[in-house]
């Protein structure tokens, strides 16, 4: 088994709804682009976390029958986490039943990976603008970067509970902007013994350029939005 990840599909059906061209002439094809490089590196006993901003629909039937089918007949283990763009996203029973049980929605759980003598758990949310960045407005981000570890936590802690010790921390947004940076999702992973976080959000060349990637107290950090990674899954284990 292996495990990989990827964010930012930014779906929109077929023909799309929203192109993204408009955001880069890379994006050109995209859709295509990241199914055929799927097909071509992961295999059905593999496992794909999704670290949001899959769908671009607005309501849950939208994304289940124009985005997320597409997605489900792809190979291997879906592991979906929930992006800034993922309006859709709504109770874990509904997105169970939308979806047919084709993918893992990590929402106050985790993931289990089993395989041999390999048992990892995959924890995680969406994640928040943290103090360090710029247009940060106390009086609304406060509450909602609170919310965004206490779920990260309950994640964590259900993980731990149930016996596992090697954790890969998936997000949508960076859990900081600089390697100097302290924030509340920089503490959790030092606090949990994490080794593997990945993230999305963040896009293009000179947007990757500004975030720190590689280890930093015993934790790997990787950006895996799919532009910044020519639209391909990234093996993290």
């Amino acid at each position: 088994m292996r495990i990989y990840a990827m964010g930012d599909l930014h779906f929109s059906g077929v023909p799309a709804k929203k192109p993204m061209e408009i955001f880069g002439e890379h994006w050109q094809g995209h859709r295509e682009r990241i199914t055929e490089n799927w097909k071509d590196t992961v295999a059905p006993e593999d496992a794909v976390i999704l670290c949001g901003d899959i769908s671009w629909a607005m309501r849950l039937p939208e994304a289940a029958d124009e985005d997320l089918k597409d997605i489900a007949a792809l190979p291997g283990k879906k592991i979906l986490i929930r992006g800034n763009h993922d309006y859709w996203w709504t109770s874990l029973r509904k997105m169970e039943k939308a979806a047919g049980g084709a993918f893992f929605f990590v929402h106050n759980n985790f993931c289990p990976l089993d395989h041999e003598d390999v048992h990892i758990a995959v924890c995680g949310s969406r994640g928040w603008l943290t103090p360090a960045c710029e247009g940060y407005k106390a009086e609304t981000d406060d509450k909602i970067l609170r919310h965004e570890e206490l779920r990260i936590r309950v994640s964590l802690d259900a993980a731990k509970a149930a016996g596992y010790e090697d954790f890969i921390l998936a997000l949508h947004y960076p859990p900081f902007y600089s390697a100097e940076e302290d924030s509340i999702f920089k503490r959790l992973i030092d606090e949990y013994n994490v080794k593997t976080c990945v993230f999305g959000h963040i896009h293009g060349a000179e947007g990757a350029a500004a975030i720190f990637e590689g280890v930093r107290d015993g934790c790997s950090y990787k950006l895996v939005s799919c532009d910044t990674q020519e639209f391909k899954p990234v093996l993290i284990r």
